[in-house]
């Protein structure tokens, strides 16, 4: 890990083992799959921050830093940023910790959430 690139503080919403299943071709995790990952934790954190339902409803940019390879082990940040009248806006960070113990910050992003109540409707989120 580079002097500049300090972990994330707490824990990590989610963590889990790149397997062979989710690689392309060269033998490298597909984006997809860790934009996947980052996803499940997100949607954990506004699930529990809205106390309820929520859905994905904008990303932005993402920019991969490092390649994951098979067997490293995944650890998936979420940290609240805003709260809007019905969304959460979480910022989401991936690092990947290699089997020579290697800990590196793959990409981050900003993930949108809204909260839904029974109908599938965005309803408030509570401020406090």
């Amino acid at each position: 890990m580079s002097e500049s690139e300090a972990p994330p503080l707490g824990e990590p919403a989610i963590r889990a083992v790149a397997m062979p299943a989710d690689t392309n071709p060269n033998g490298d995790i597909f984006g997809g799959w860790l934009m996947a990952q980052m996803d499940l934790a997100g949607g954990i954190t506004a699930w529990r921050r809205a106390g309820g339902r929520t859905a994905t409803v904008a990303v932005d940019s993402m920019t991969f830093h490092r390649p994951v390879k098979v067997g490293d082990v995944v650890s998936i940040y979420a940290r609240i940023i805003g709260i809007g009248r019905t969304s959460i806006r979480i910022f989401i960070e991936a690092w990947r910790l290699s089997r020579d113990g290697t800990m590196s910050k793959v990409t981050s992003a900003t993930f949108i959430y809204v909260a839904l109540g029974p109908d599938g409707r965005p309803r408030p989120v509570d401020p406090l």
